[in-house]
Parts: C-alpha cells; structure tokens; sequence
C-alpha cells in the first residue's frame, strides 16, 4: 500500500527510537523530566520565544493556546477552513470558550486588508475580539504558505487593533521550507505558537506551544485541565529533540514529490488539480468530472494500492512524507491514471 493518506502516518528513524529508549526522565507534572525540559528549551530557541510547552497533540495544543489567552465571552478571527475551527470538534467554542468570526480568503491566505472588513467596533451586543488565529501552512488550502512579507503585515496589524495573535504552525517548518527563511520569520513576531513533531518530522507523538514565560505558565495550567500532562514523558520527547536535530532540511524532498505527483495527476484526463496551491506537501486532486463518488472513488485505488484522504464531496488529498519515494510517486500517479480511465 502506498500510503499517501497524511504525514501523520511517518514512523520513528531509528534513531529517535534508541534515543527514546535511552532517555533519561522524571516527573513531568513537577517539571522534573530532564529530556523534556531539554526539548521545551530548544523549541522555546529554535522558533523565538522565552518558553515552550510539550502537549501530546497539536489540537491539544491549540486548545491550550486558546484557553490561555482567555475566550469566554470573547471573539476570535480565523479562517473559515482553518483545522482549529474546522477539525477540532469546536473545542475553542465550548472548552476555550471563543465565539469564532468566520474568515474567507482564497487558498486559506488571509490579508489585513480582508480582516479590516471583519473586524467589528465596539458594541455591547457584540462579543470583544481580542484574538487572531493564523494556519500556516495551510491545509484546507491546500498546504499553501503565507508569503513571509503577508504574515508579517497580520501580526502588526492585529497588534495595532490589540490582538492576541495566535499561529497554528502544525506544519511551520514545511512553510519556512518552502519560503526559503528560517522558521522564526513566521513564529517569533506572533504571541503563541503550536507546532507539531509528529507529521513530516517524523518523531511518534507530540507537539509544542511557545509563547512568554507567562503565557506558557496559563497554557500549562490549560493542559493540566484538560488532563494533558504527562509523567515521564521524557520517552517521547526525545524523540522530539532528534526531530528538531535531523528532520526539517529534509522536508525539501518531500515537497519535490508533491509537486512531481500533481503535475503527473493533473495530466490525467478528468482529473484536475489546482497547482498554484501546490507549494508544500500535499496535493487536493478534484475527480468531479468522472462522474463518481467518493467512496467508489478511493475504494478502487485502494483496491489497486493506494491510500488517500477523502475530501467530500468529490476531492481526495495526498500528502507526501519521508516513506515516499520518487518511484512510489509514478506509482501513484499510475494507479489513478487507471482508476480513472476504468471509470471514464
């Protein structure tokens, strides 16, 4: 099976997996873990900020982002396909609290200029806004980037209007990648940070939240709460710290594939792939044209060997990572040609 369903499916180098087994740990709860303090101080460094958070997951992350900038009764922005409103099961409306002010922007590329249309004045039947939720990349846009020069032009508006700017950057190092910058064009300026290990960076679990010393210290607070801490959970995040040390100048490869994979698919007849947007690692692929759906869609690329992700009502994703070679990208693309035709 060539598994191009998502990233999250990457396994453990080996190396992450001997560095796991030789972790040194304690007490995490009591900040007592000495490997996970390690990762929390070269995360905090490595994107600009003074501290930095282990979270077993990017929408806990998120979540103790949100609860630690402080939702109840208040507004924030974000993009109407963004993952922290679209996949995370509401969880900023009703654990954090926030009322969402819905966003639309091509490609999932938000600009001030379209936030200063949504942004409402002060009115006592509105809620405040006080956050702005950011993606990048951007998945539901198709693993676009937001140009660094954009991004920088958000946070200083949103700082101008007094807003907590909040950046979900599960995937930030594939952006930066991508934008040929360091990764701190897109972290340090903004207020909180998610990122996750556990997608094209391979390592087995987890993710990390940076912001200020004071900010981490609620969001640490959020996930005792939502009973995300963990004991020794030095275990795992050494196989964060190998993450950090090894995988991200790799992602380049990864990227190489999804663009040889979406030319290759939109060559195919009826299927039509939009490859402005194909700037990172993944490819939405659009298969209206045959006429079929979705479910008799991916059962018989499964059937021949593929895996991808649904996208309903007739899209599918396919997200590359570092098990995907060159070779399984032709294959891929064969499968597809073949699917297709059998149906046309």
């Amino acid at each position: 099976m060539i598994n191009l369903y998502s990233d999250t499916q990457t396994l453990a180098t080996d190396e992450m997996l001997k560095a796991m087994v030789a972790a040194e740990v304690g007490d995490d709860v009591a900040g007592a873990d000495p490997t996970v303090n390690r990762l929390q101080a070269m995360a905090a460094e490595r994107v600009g900020h003074e501290a930095a958070l282990f979270v077993p997951s990017g929408t806990m992350g998120n979540l103790v982002s949100l609860m630690a900038i402080g939702g109840h009764g208040n507004e924030i922005l974000v993009h109407e396909d963004a993952h922290v409103y679209y996949y995370e099961a509401g969880a900023m409306c009703s654990i954090a609290g926030f009322t969402p002010r819905l966003v639309a922007a091509p490609r999932g590329i938000v600009t001030p200029e379209i936030l200063e249309t949504c942004l409402r004045p002060r009115n006592v039947h509105h809620p405040r806004t006080t956050a702005l939720a950011l993606e990048n990349t951007h998945n539901r846009g198709g693993g676009t980037v937001t140009p660094p020069e954009v991004h920088r032009r958000l946070v200083d508006w949103a700082h101008g209007h007094g807003l907590h700017v909040h950046l979900d950057g599960a995937r930030v190092f594939n952006a930066a990648v991508a934008a040929g910058v360091d990764v701190t064009e897109y972290t340090a300026g903004v207020d909180s940070v998610m990122f996750c290990l556990s997608k094209g960076l391979s390592a087995p679990v987890g993710s990390l939240v940076a912001g200020s010393k004071a900010f981490v210290e609620r969001a640490t607070n959020a996930r005792k709460r939502v009973g995300g801490a963990m004991r020794q959970a030095g275990h795992l995040a050494a196989a964060g710290i190998v993450a950090l040390e090894t995988m991200v100048e790799r992602l380049v490869e990864d990227h190489a594939n999804a663009r040889r994979l979406a030319e290759l698919l939109g060559a195919i007849p009826r299927i039509s792939v939009d490859m402005e947007s194909v700037e990172t690692n993944m490819v939405y692929a659009d298969f209206s044209a045959l006429g079929v759906t979705l479910d008799v869609f991916l059962a018989r690329l499964a059937e021949k060997g593929l895996r991808v992700s649904p996208i309903p009502p007739t899209r599918m994703r396919l997200v590359t990572h570092r098990h995907i070679s060159t070779s399984d990208i032709d294959r891929a693309a064969a499968i597809v040609s073949e699917v297709a035709a059998e149906l046309r």
